[in-house]
């Protein structure tokens, strides 16, 4: 057990899937997995370990931002040895190439801020990079749905209100979509010498004002999840 997570040892899997909600965490597992188990409510962040295709996997909830993901990967990683967390998530886009509910695959994550880096790691990175190994796996998965993945640099955003301009955004960070959570995930995966990818499904539109619904954001990521449990 640790301060925020009350599963004992062994009942989270050697591989996660991490989506920041933790309905969606919910919703995952009733719906993909077996043999489902609740093995997390602390503060309602909603953690399950089930079997797909007779393999044993874990949903767990990681919150917004930076700051919740950095807790709770980190503890997954460093006290519960858990060797693989893939974040699946929504995502607004920067780029006309995307439209929504397009699935995309986290080349590296931009953040404006480098401190959580320099505090977790000692060093001053803007930008990670998630598990190449990870990656591979993920890209040989969507290949075999034959479901298509965009390949893209990911801005991981400490601010969703923000007052900078969305072509200033473009330019410094060089990115064609955001979330607020892939920063943090690599660089606790770089700590512990673990492995953390990031999927994304496009929720909303800068450009074209394009948005889903809450509803849909919580259940209508299908191919992104089928992605991530076939990589597994």
């Amino acid at each position: 057990m640790t301060p925020h997570i009350e599963a004992k040892k062994g009942e989270i899997a050697k591989s996660v899937l991490m989506p920041g909600d933790p309905l969606r965490a919910k919703f995952i597992a009733e719906n993909f997995l077996e043999d489902v188990k609740l093995v997390n409510k602390i503060r309602n962040m909603f953690m399950f370990t089930g079997f797909y295709n007779g393999k044993e996997v874990s949903v767990c909830g990681s919150g917004m931002g930076v700051p919740s993901i950095g807790i709770y990967s980190y503890e997954l990683f460093k006290f519960y040895d858990v060797d693989n967390i893939i974040r699946v998530g929504s995502s607004g886009a920067y780029s006309e190439h995307l439209n929504l509910y397009d699935v995309v695959l986290a080349t590296e994550a931009y953040s404006d801020s480098n401190s959580f880096a320099k505090l977790v790691i000692g060093k001053d990175l803007h930008v990670v990079k998630p598990s190449s190994e990870l990656n591979k796996k993920i890209i040989q998965s969507a290949k075999r749905l034959d479901l298509k993945l965009n390949l893209e640099r990911v801005h991981s955003s400490d601010v969703f209100y923000s007052s900078r301009s969305l072509e200033e955004t473009k330019k410094i960070t060089k990115a064609t979509c955001v979330e607020m959570e892939s920063y943090g995930l690599f660089v606790n995966a770089m700590a512990t010498g673990k492995n953390a990818s990031c999927l994304l499904s496009i929720s909303d539109h800068l450009i074209t004002k394009e948005e889903t619904t809450p509803k849909e954001r919580q259940t209508a990521f299908g191919d992104m999840i089928k992605i991530a449990l076939e990589s597994l």
